[in-house]
């Protein structure tokens, strides 16, 4: 870990102008080729910051940056953002700031990275907004005069760094992972000894059809027949004069609508509440625990389960809200069917209206077909797809407090408030 010495001065550090500390130039437009010969150089747009190169160059008058260099985007919605590390030809929206004698480049760029929000909020521009071209002389930053210590402040922000994007990357990797999973599941699904069916290996264990081929072990229900038998099992509402604007209240029992039911995950950020009163008026549209909701508006076609802990709610017209047999069929598979399984999607379009889906009409859901494999083998695929849920959740969970902590060590060390001297010990 660090060996940090808090102190109660900065005698050793100075608070110096921008220009004073890195020359800037601007990149302009060149010849680019999306793909690289011999002589080219990456060509560095806005697009490019995360070190992603989709056009080359070769042209001679190119302003070019070094790994050192800090990168500035100049211009556009994110102008202010700042990248280093990078090596090639900048683009028209994006500035150069070469360090000077004594500026570490990377202690620079946290630094700049610290005051996003302040360049941000003194942009100039009445269309695009650009970076204003006094910054250089308007913005002040804190450096130590000792370079070494700029370079070990430097080091520690970049480990965190380094720590986030690993944890990106292992989350991108596991919903990768999850994503070929979910769909061997959906169309393969497990043999008695709980391993993926093999259509190729085995093409006697499947057979085709209403909605493709799919293993022999499953049958095909349309979603009516596997509705649980209680009263208003798929529904949606209240129209009209059933609820008026009036009537809804800041809090009591929460009117649940398209805000609450993103991809696979039920959202508890309650707006709009109805009283007590209200709810047993309308308590036939009331949600049960373990209900698969279906947006109809907005983003038409979202899918979650409703967790069993929401306890009392009303589902609004903005939702189809479905209680299933859950002696037949889970709704938790129900409801990864309904948000990626092809055959699910393809029969969703035929709302569509323009190429674009505006609603779902009840007969269209009531007519959809689920392939039902056998209850244990369900249980099966939920314990696979819950494990790799809860690993991606896991990764996820880590994220926060590495942004904290990044947080609060540039607070800390871009201000001299923490030192880091020379006898510091980092890994």
């Amino acid at each position: 870990m660090a060996n940090f010495n808090r102190v109660p001065q900065r005698a050793e550090w100075t608070e110096r102008r921008l220009i004073d500390l890195a020359a800037f130039d601007k990149g302009h437009v060149v010849a680019c080729q999306p793909d690289p010969v011999t002589g080219s150089r990456p060509y560095i747009g806005a697009d490019s910051f995360t070190g992603a190169f989709k056009q080359f160059t070769t042209d001679p008058v190119a302003v070019l940056c070094e790994p050192t260099d800090v990168l500035m985007l100049w211009d556009g919605e994110r102008s202010g953002l700042c990248a280093t590390g990078l090596c090639g030809a900048i683009g028209s929206t994006v500035a150069r700031l070469r360090p000077k004698s004594g500026t570490d480049g990377r202690f620079l760029y946290h630094q700049l990275a610290r005051h996003f929000a302040w360049i941000q909020a003194r942009r100039t521009g009445t269309g695009i907004p650009h970076v204003p071209k006094d910054i250089g002389n308007t913005l002040f930053l804190l450096f130590p005069t000792d370079p070494a210590e700029q370079s070990r402040i430097a080091a520690i922000l970049d480990t965190v760094d380094e720590a986030i994007a690993k944890t990106e990357a292992v989350i991108a990797k596991l919903k990768q992972v999850r994503a070929g999973l979910l769909h061997d599941l959906l169309t393969r699904g497990l043999d008695e000894n709980g391993q993926l069916r093999d259509p190729i290996a085995h093409p006697e264990q499947f057979q085709d059809s209403l909605i493709g081929r799919i293993p022999l072990a499953w049958e095909v229900f349309s979603l009516e027949e596997l509705l649980d038998r209680v009263p208003n099992a798929l529904r949606s509402g209240p129209f009209g004069s059933a609820l008026l604007k009036q009537e809804l209240k800041e809090s009591g029992i929460p009117l649940l609508g398209i805000d609450n039911v993103h991809v696979e995950h039920f959202v508890t950020d309650y707006r709009r509440f109805v009283s007590h009163e209200k709810f047993l008026e309308l308590k036939r549209y009331a949600i049960r625990p373990l209900d698969v909701m279906i947006t109809v508006m907005g983003t038409v076609g979202r899918c979650c389960v409703v967790p069993d802990f929401v306890g009392t709610a009303l589902s609004s017209k903005h939702v189809w809200t479905i209680t299933f047999d859950r002696k037949r069929y889970s709704p938790h598979l129900a409801c990864w069917q309904m948000n990626y399984a092809p055959w699910i999607l393809r029969q969703l379009r035929r709302d569509e209206q323009g190429g674009v889906m505006t609603a779902i009409r009840s007969e269209t859901l009531r007519n959809l077909l689920f392939p039902v494999p056998s209850l244990s083998e369900i249980q099966a695929i939920e314990v696979l797809l819950q494990n790799s849920t809860n690993q991606i959740c896991a990764e996820k969970a880590l994220m926060p407090k590495l942004v904290a902590l990044k947080s609060a060590l540039m607070t800390d060390l871009l201000t001299g408030r923490v030192r880091a001297l020379a006898d510091l010990e980092f890994g």
